[in-house]
Order: structure tokens, then C-alpha cells, then sequence
């Protein structure tokens, strides 16, 4: 599946995002953010043969799913299946960091 290109401004809300099927990746964060700008081309390169829904959520005061979900920093990577949290990694300075993150989804396939 295609990484989103831009932070959602309208995020889906926390029921929303339990009922998704399949794997998921939340990645809360902003536009501005330095950190969230930095880690673009490591979470391209970690996704380039995944099929994982991707969902780039703006963040901030006042935004409930950031909330829901106890996000503190930017970005925070959290991988869900089916309404459950795998694993999340926060601010991800390499290319591994994104890959252990995502290997859950494979050790959570059985």
C-alpha cells in the first residue's frame, strides 16, 4: 500500500481506527515537525515492500486520537491490527528502528 503524503488535519476517530482490518500504521506528527521531516525517508524505505495501511495523523493540543493513544513526541509510530496496539517506536533515528517496529506485524502472523 502507497505511504500517505500528507498529515490528515481531520482524524478518524479512536473507534475508527479499532475497527480497521488488517495491519495498520498510526504516525502522529506535523508538518513542521524537524523530527517527523527527518524520519520521511526512513518510514519510506521500511514500507517500500510492506502492505500495511498507512495513516499520517497531525497531532497536537486538542487532538483526541493523538490523546487516546498517550502520544507525547513527534513522530510516534504505533503498528495496530484489528483495533490492537503491536508496537510503537518514537522518533525513529534509523532505518532499523522502523523495521523492528514493523517486524512485529510479521511475529504477530503467527
Amino acid at each position: 500500500m502507497p505511504m500517505s503524503e500528507t498529515y490528515m488535519s481531520n482524524a478518524p476517530s479512536r473507534d475508527e481506527v479499532d475497527a480497521l482490518d488488517g495491519l495498520t500504521l498510526l504516525e502522529f506528527g506535523t508538518g513542521w515537525c524537524g523530527h517527523c521531516r527527518t524520519a520521511q525517508p526512513l518510514l519510506a524505505q521500511a514500507m517500500a515492500e510492506r502492505d500495511i495501511r498507512h495513516l499520517k495523523i497531525e497531532d497536537g493540543p486538542g487532538r483526541p486520537l493523538g490523546r487516546s493513544f498517550r502520544v507525547k513526541l513527534w513522530p510516534t509510530l504505533i503498528l495496530m491490527r484489528q483495533g490492537e496496539e503491536l508496537a510503537r517506536v518514537v522518533r525513529p533515528t534509523d532505518t532499523q528502528a522502523i523495521e523492528r517496529l514493523l517486524s512485529q506485524a510479521d511475529s504477530a502472523t503467527g
